[in-house]
């Protein structure tokens, strides 16, 4: 940009003298400018209409196939539930009700019948 106002500085007296010219080549470089450009990007442009006619299809098709969502499992706990530990001792952890609400676990048993 600098260099274009640079050009014009030093031949402004050639551009005031003729300014029907310097309209005339401007208006026939921008245009042929553009008509190239264009040329040269319309199959590009194309290119990226078909993808966009793609996309809608397959958004079409998606929301036709789309079906009631699965169903997953309760988040609230069951009562009496325990989990259990890696080994598979039901011991581990007790997730859901205060030790004094659920039966004791196998463990508590032996403990217990050994007082």
């Amino acid at each position: 940009m600098h260099d274009l106002i640079a050009f014009l500085e030093a031949n402004s007296a050639l551009v005031l003298a003729n300014p029907a010219v310097f309209a005339t080549f401007a208006v026939l470089f921008g245009g042929g400018g553009f008509i190239v450009g264009r040329y040269l990007l319309t199959e590009r442009i194309a290119n990226l209409e078909s993808r966009i006619a793609r996309r809608d299809e397959e958004i079409a098709d998606l929301k036709g196939e789309q079906k009631a969502p699965k169903r997953e499992l309760s988040m609230v706990p069951i009562v009496g539930a325990v989990a259990t530990g890696p080994g598979g001792s039901s011991d581990a952890v007790r997730q859901v009700l205060p030790l004094n609400k659920l039966a004791p676990l196998a463990s508590e048993r032996r403990f217990n019948e050994r007082q």
